[in-house]
């Protein structure tokens, strides 16, 4: 997908409330930075934000933070929250890589990955977000009793992330591979811009929720 260029993006993220400028200070410490003892809850590869700002606006008991990486996209997802005024949710503009030294060892209750990028080539299935690299990383961050749920319309990526579950330190909770006509992990769901549009399409919508092996 191209990203186009927004003029003034990144001037705005960096100058906005809802941007942790230096989340590397904020580790071990969000839930002073959100000031109150609330479950932390995040979102990697937030994209435009309809989907967390819709969290934050439903469940106020909860602290959010939504990572994304390009400024194009986040802009848009400030606006969203600039609109709803939602105070347990903020941003960082980073890297997924770089969560370790985003967020303490056990200080995050609940990780989202919707929609994200399949990287297709093989070379690249390290940087894909469900590898069992990525899950190690996760797993530092992640409360005992901390999940991970992942949708994904790419069946080809959605296969990779039921393989490396295991290896990564997890197990299977709840897993379907068509969201929408499932009764019971359907219950609450919430589309992402994405969704929305491959659903549209009739593209079925593939989930799974993880938890760590005992």
């Amino acid at each position: 997908m191209r990203l186009r260029n927004i003029p003034g993006a990144r001037e705005t993220i960096a100058e906005s409330q809802w941007i942790v400028q230096d989340p590397a200070a904020c580790k071990g410490k969000w839930k002073e930075k959100f000031g109150n003892d609330h479950p932390i809850h995040l979102e990697i590869g937030t994209g435009k934000g309809k989907f967390i700002n819709h969290l934050a606006v439903e469940n106020p008991d909860i602290n959010y933070v939504g990572i994304e990486k390009y400024s194009s996209v986040l802009i848009r997802a400030l606006d969203k929250l600039d609109e709803s005024q939602a105070q347990n949710l903020l941003f960082i503009r980073g890297d997924a890589e770089l969560i370790c030294e985003y967020f303490g060892e056990g200080e995050v209750d609940r990780i989202y990955l919707n929609f994200s990028d399949p990287w297709p080539k093989d070379r690249h299935a390290k940087r894909r977000l469900p590898s069992k690299e990525f899950l190690r990383r996760f797993g530092q961050i992640l409360k005992e009793d901390g999940t991970i749920e992942f949708k994904t319309d790419n069946r080809d990526l959605f296969d990779f992330a039921v393989d490396e579950v295991e290896a990564g330190g997890f197990k299977i909770l709840q897993i379907t591979y068509d969201l929408h006509n499932d009764e019971v992990m359907n219950k609450g769901n919430i589309m992402t811009e994405y969704e929305e549009r491959f659903s549209a399409k009739g593209n079925p919508i593939f989930k799974y929720i993880l938890g760590r092996q005992e």
